[in-house]
């Protein structure tokens, strides 16, 4: 379903019900999409909702307005729309930074009272996001090629995938729009919100795949564990940066653990 959300259209999936929520938020690149295995295994216990961020998927793509605390305003406006009162924000890779933003409260908002904990998967850090500048300008440059979305595929998993989710991540790849894929490698990844991190009392888990290019796992050791008092860090081995498609189970009876299943 699309709902108008902090001025503009989200989509937003979801399934089940209960007492407890669990919001999923997906990687830049991606879609809520990634998240429908691991939403189908939790939906007999549980509300699981996931948004399409701003940009991204079958979201609204406005010019401007991709900031991190941007896309957390609109996350945390989504708590309010709908209601969401306990609820268990999930974060993957960039919008595991703008996660921390939601736990930390945001200039215009501040940290939702329901939130219980952060499950953050392979998360962009606090700090600047250590992309090499060409690697940065190889993606401002080449986006909208299907060659790149496939060898972008190729370099962020280590798990082999079907060639139907390999068609979905390439396909939602290529209809991220120009504005937020451009706002994320230009800003937002660059953004250091190092300062708020203190405000966040709650707990964060994280997991990384053992073997991710993309924030391999010393970036969660060095860039995300220093800044946070209550966190604790596992490793799924084998696996690469896009563990909802690649290990869904292992990534399923992770959070089933962390949330006392």
């Amino acid at each position: 379903m699309k709902r108008l959300i902090n001025g503009i259209h989200l989509n937003i999936l979801e399934q089940g019900n209960g007492p407890l929520t669990l919001i999923f938020l997906h990687y830049f690149g991606g879609s809520a999409l990634e998240w429908q295995v691991i939403m189908s295994h939790f939906s007999a216990q549980y509300r699981c909702i996931a948004v399409d961020l701003r940009g991204h998927g079958d979201s609204e793509a406005p010019a401007s307005g991709y900031s991190v605390d941007d896309m957390a305003d609109d996350v945390i406006c989504v708590v309010q729309e709908l209601a969401i009162q306990d609820f268990i924000l999930v974060g993957h890779s960039m919008s595991g930074k703008v996660a921390l933003a939601v736990a930390a409260g945001t200039p215009n908002h501040g940290s939702p009272a329901g939130l219980q904990s952060l499950l953050l998967v392979s998360p962009s850090p606090p700090v600047p996001e250590p992309i090499p500048d060409d690697e940065r300008q190889m993606l401002l440059t080449n986006h909208g090629q299907r060659k790149a979305a496939k060898k972008m595929l190729k370099n962020i998993t280590a798990i082999s995938v079907s060639q139907a989710i390999s068609e979905q991540i390439i396909a939602d790849d290529l209809r991220t729009s120009e504005s937020a894929w451009t706002a994320w490698l230009t800003a937002g990844s660059k953004e250091d919100i190092t300062s708020r991190m203190a405000a966040i009392a709650i707990p964060v888990h994280i997991t990384v795949g053992s073997k991710d290019g993309a924030l391999p796992p010393d970036v969660q050791t060095h860039m995300v564990l220093p800044y946070l008092t209550d966190v604790t860090l596992e490793q799924m081995q084998g696996a690469g940066h896009l563990l909802p498609w690649e290990v869904p189970a292992e990534l399923a009876a992770f959070i089933a653990k962390k949330i006392g299943v």
